[in-house]
């Protein structure tokens, strides 16, 4: 597995890391043995980083993982985990429960350090609380040795800036997601230059932008605009359907030609006869998929475009 620095940590972290979430049983219900081997074989493919929090599972993700990582041994693998975020309406970043979090994740992880601590979901707090208690607190974990790099995440845009704007100098890293995904760039274009310049690492999680290019139900905090949505659905429905014809003519069209191989019939040829690519007969055969696909980038860049403005 490629490695990447993150920042000027000191770390290299994997290009793919584990997202330890499912663990918690935050999407569907999951049996032990399969959240145990899910560790061993990520760790077997050389997916050695592994993000968890607290928030995941309400601590159950966290206790799996130590038991999954009792006989691995420590430097095989890094270990991130989260702060501040215990439930769906549970928000605490006081500096005195900094230093309990980060102590009751050691003792469930089996571990006396992590790699990396970040602040979960910082945008659902007064955010000057951040830069005031909770990062001084998680910093001094660190002079301690207990935490090697000490980050943050959140969603909007905004707040990232917010928060890097009063102490990008003292930050390693952070984690941002669902907003670097297929149809979506909005982390390079907003935040990626200024987080290169001051070299401070970037994790980007939820690539697959919350089930968005699935036919499953979304998120309700999903923010992508409902004319982006739109098009996503369209995708799926009309590459599904495509896949679907594509299987049962495939099949036609292998059958056919061995039976004209059998009977000694030369195959047609349909060089230069327009039927290889694009459009032939009035017929548009670029793959459904493509053609789905610039319909969903060229919706979100409208999007952009009305919403998204170059910070000053």
């Amino acid at each position: 597995m490629k490695t990447r620095p993150l920042g000027n940590t000191g770390i290299d972290l994997p290009i793919l890391g584990f997202g330890a979430s499912s663990l918690g049983q935050e999407f569907r219900q999951v049996r032990l043995e399969d959240a145990l081997e899910s560790v061993r074989v990520a760790l077997d493919l050389g997916i050695n980083f592994i993000d968890t929090s607290p928030f995941y599972g309400r601590g159950m993700s966290e206790v799996l993982l130590g038991i999954a990582l009792r006989d691995v041994p420590r430097d095989s693998y890094f270990l991130g985990s989260k702060l501040g975020r215990y439930s769906l309406s549970h928000f605490d970043f006081s500096a005195k429960r900094v230093d309990e979090s980060v102590h009751v994740s050691l003792h469930r992880l089996g571990t006396d350090y992590l790699d990396v601590i970040l602040l979960h979901d910082v945008e659902f707090v007064d955010l000057p609380q951040i830069w005031e208690e909770t990062i001084p607190a998680a910093l001094e974990l660190k002079k301690k040795g207990l935490v090697r790099a000490v980050g943050f995440s959140c969603y909007p845009m905004k707040s990232f800036h917010t928060v890097l704007d009063h102490a990008e100098d003292d930050l390693d890293c952070i984690l941002s997601y669902n907003e670097y995904t297929l149809q979506n760039t909005t982390l390079a274009d907003s935040l990626l230059p200024r987080l290169v310049e001051k070299k401070i690492g970037i994790m980007n999680a939820g690539p697959f932008s919350a089930r968005l290019l699935t036919n499953a139900p979304l998120p309700e905090w999903l923010k992508e605009p409902e004319e982006v949505k739109a098009a996503a659905r369209a995708a799926d429905a009309g590459g599904s359907a495509g896949h679907r014809r594509g299987r049962a003519a495939g099949t036609g069209r292998i059958a056919g030609r061995r039976g004209r191989a059998a009977a000694g019939r030369p195959r047609p040829s349909h060089a230069g006869s327009g039927r290889g690519r694009g459009r032939a007969g009035g017929r548009d055969r670029t793959p459904i998929r493509h053609r789905r696909a610039g319909s969903l980038r060229a919706a979100r860049a409208r999007h952009q475009r009305q919403l998204y403005r170059p910070r000053r």
